[in-house]
């Protein structure tokens, strides 16, 4: 799995995000992910959020994916 696969599923669970995913192995990523549906959540569901964009993906063609789950405002802090 391509980095922009995975960056035009999180885009399309999480509409109007901003989201980069990176990988130096196409099995391990980081992204982070840009949204205003992160306003007032914890990391833990702001993470689940993002998994749930993935489905099934996680643990099988994504290895490994970490995440930084920010809203705008986190982002230009």
């Amino acid at each position: 799995m391509k980095p922009a696969d995975i960056e035009k599923l999180i885009a399309t669970g999480l509409p109007g995000c901003q989201v980069q995913v990176l990988s130096d192995d196409d099995t391990h990523f980081e992204a982070v992910v840009i949204s205003d549906e992160f306003a007032g959540k914890r990391a833990l569901q702001r993470h689940q959020m993002v998994y749930r964009t993935l489905g099934d993906l996680m643990g099988g063609e994504i290895h490994a994916l970490s995440i930084q789950a920010l809203t705008p405002e986190e982002q230009g802090a």
